[in-house]
């Protein structure tokens, strides 16, 4: 009798855990897209400019630019905005002219895998890029020094030859585009880049420009045979800010857009 009271008082036990188990409420698993062109194809081409849709809320996109000020953005290695950037039409601009390089706003925080997304126009003979895994620290004058560059440029009017590696939506210095669906002066352009971990992938225009692999062979070969083995710690970064570069030259930004993948 004492042994059948123990197998009942045990199957309770079990009974009571089954029950509570079962009620539970279940997790659910959110799974991220990281599938360039389905990330791509989440931006709503045309929604009022510098805004977020609600269909972009909730894919887990924020607004970088809101066309009235620098929310979310600062000069390198200074606290405030340099005087010569501007808002323009909602747009980013600099004031800076005769083509040298000068001062770069940077994101307040730093990202490691994203997708970003770039409206940009160009004047003639503009020259400028988007800067990603920045290293921030007075040891370094100019974001190109740690971080990769996605290449802004007016290609058809530079005066001068340009490098393949210097075609606009290049990695700067590194792999030239396999396409060039460039817009020219006055049109606007739509820049997209994906890092995922240590997979890039550049889009201008809705089209794959640059693939490659951030530590690969060929990576590495790139990286230390050319213009960036002058710069030891070029690439040395897996996270940081992202650059609007100004190069003294004309560039609008705006619609800049980020999700974190």
């Amino acid at each position: 009798m004492k042994n059948m009271k123990n197998r009942n008082s045990i199957f309770l036990i079990v009974l009571m855990v089954v029950v509570i188990f079962s009620c539970k409420p279940k997790q659910t698993t959110v799974v991220v897209n990281t599938d360039p062109l389905a990330l791509y194809n989440e931006i709503e081409k045309t929604a009022p400019l510098n805004t977020l849709p609600e269909a972009e809320v909730k894919a887990g996109w924020q607004l970088l630019s809101n066309g009235k000020d620098f929310t979310g953005w600062h000069g390198y290695n200074l606290t405030g905005i340099p005087d010569c950037w501007v808002i323009e039409d909602g747009c980013f601009t600099m004031t800076t002219t005769g083509g040298a390089e000068s001062q770069d706003i940077i994101t307040d925080r730093k990202y490691k895998s994203f997708a970003l997304f770039v409206e940009f126009k160009v004047d003639t003979a503009a020259n400028s890029g988007i800067i990603y895994h920045i290293a921030e620290d007075t040891m370094y004058q100019f974001p190109y020094e740690t971080g990769a560059e996605y290449q802004v440029i007016d290609q058809e009017f530079w005066p001068g030859q340009l490098e393949d590696w210097q075609i606009c939506g290049a990695n700067y210095a590194m792999h030239p585009p396999k396409v060039r669906p460039y817009k020219p002066v006055g049109e606007w352009n739509q820049a997209f880049l994906v890092v995922n971990g240590n997979k890039v992938t550049h889009m201008l225009n809705g089209e794959v420009v640059v693939e490659f692999e951030k530590y690969s062979d060929e990576w590495n070969n790139l990286r230390n045979s050319g213009k960036w083995s002058d710069f030891p710690d070029y690439g040395k970064y897996d996270e940081g800010h992202i650059s609007l570069q100004n190069h003294g030259t004309k560039v609008w930004y705006r619609n800049v857009k980020i999700k974190e993948i």
